[in-house]
């Protein structure tokens, strides 16, 4: 039976958090598809817009072969069904994610009861780590390569500088 897996977010940018998620379920699952929301319900608008968000992480997994990433928009249960991904991938990196993230498996289990949600304990190198953590160092004018991909870095100081 293959096995397809939807791993969603803004990744705005994808931390290597993220990357180590994604990394770690593209060995779990047939295909991992990195879902890149096109319209977060966060209040904020993204730094990094769409196509930038979609071309970052797609040169930062270019290395996983069952790993594709694409952009969506919409309701996440309807994008997983376009793909026909009967898993949806999420990372845990406090108690604090797990509450809210319980509650969103239940309302996708909801409202499409064949997908099942699993979730990845984030590496204890990184609870600490957020995509907004990183966006509020970098616009301070502090380090942190620590926390991203070179790639990242490389579109942080092309856009900081612009």
């Amino acid at each position: 039976m293959q096995v397809t897996a939807i791993y969603p977010g803004t990744f705005d940018p994808m931390t290597v958090g993220h990357i180590d998620v994604a990394t770690r379920a593209s060995k779990m699952f047939d295909d991992l598809i990195i879902g890149v929301a096109g319209d977060p319900s966060k209040k904020k608008s993204p730094f990094f817009d769409l196509e930038e968000r979609v071309d970052m992480a797609s040169r930062m997994l270019s290395d996983l072969p069952n790993v594709q990433v694409r952009p969506f928009s919409g309701l996440l249960v309807d994008f997983a069904a376009e793909i026909e991904a009967g898993v949806i991938v999420r990372g845990l990196r406090a108690i604090s994610d797990f509450e809210y993230e319980v509650q969103i498996a239940g309302v996708n289990r909801h409202l499409s009861p064949t997908i099942e949600t699993v979730f990845i304990a984030a590496s204890q190198d990184f609870t600490f780590l957020s995509s907004s953590i990183v966006r509020e160092i970098a616009k301070l004018g502090g380090d942190y390569s620590d926390f991203v991909h070179p790639v990242v870095t490389q579109e942080f100081e092309r856009k900081l500088n612009a």
